[in-house]
């Protein structure tokens, strides 16, 4: 509209410029027919200066016109540079969005950790109680167990290690305190009596073999063997 208005105005300019011209021709033309063309002359010099005022007041308008091209096209210029700008502050600000979207998640991640971190130091003080409850049961099963060691120490203290073998441990015997309430019974002495039996009767066989003068040999008495006391022992144990 601007450059419109200026061509326009240049038009108006050219106008003004053949008005002069035709004002200049008309002068001579009056100056030629002398007193009959004055009033002529003075039309003429009207037009004239009435052009020349145009022709003033084109060039003022198109000089304004100008300044306010250019100063149009610089403001253009300068909204281009406010978009340009518009859109770098736009640019900024999504990536401000996504900074603070991404503190956010990471704030987020934070808060679970922290949650994630609470829940295992409350899962290690259960642990800790549980141990503590596991070391005090502990420690009550060891003083029931010195107790009851203590209880058999002195249970097994009234027995007493002797000198007799048994049959099936040799080396070892095992003889009661004689402050023992129910003393062992002791039992029958049947191999003794067998073995007395056979002695016997091997005697009269040799006796009968022998001539009558001599006389027959006394029998040895019958003597207990480690086999009674064994037995006595395995009564003791059996009784006990």
């Amino acid at each position: 509209a601007s450059r419109k208005i200026s061509d326009i105005i240049s038009v108006i300019d050219g106008i003004a410029f053949q008005t002069n011209i035709l004002a200049l021709n008309a002068a001579v033309e009056a100056a030629r027919a002398g007193e009959q063309g004055r009033g002529f002359a003075v039309v003429a010099s009207e037009v004239r200066s009435l052009a020349g005022r145009s022709a003033e007041a084109a060039k003022e308008i198109k000089t304004l016109i100008n300044t306010s091209v250019e100063r149009v096209e610089q403001g253009s210029a300068l909204v281009d540079q406010a978009g340009t700008t518009m859109h770098d502050v736009v640019t900024s600000i999504k990536r401000v969005t996504d900074i603070v979207g991404e503190i956010s998640a990471a704030s987020n991640e934070q808060s679970m950790g922290v949650s994630q971190v609470g829940e295992a130091v409350s899962q290690m003080d259960q642990v800790t109680q549980q141990n503590a409850a596991m070391v005090e049961e502990m420690a009550a099963a060891a003083a029931s167990l010195k107790a009851q060691a203590q209880d058999l120490v002195q249970t097994v203290s009234v027995f007493k290690l002797g000198d007799t073998q048994g049959v099936g441990q040799p080396g070892l015997g095992l003889s009661v305190a004689p402050a023992r309430a129910h003393p062992p019974k002791p039992g029958p002495f049947k191999g003794v009596d067998r073995r007395a039996g056979g002695v016997a009767k091997g005697a009269a066989a040799r006796a009968r073999s022998k001539p009558a003068s001599q006389p027959p040999a006394p029998l040895p008495a019958p003597t207990a063997k480690p086999t009674a006391a064994s037995g006595t022992s395995d009564g003791d144990w059996e009784t006990f």
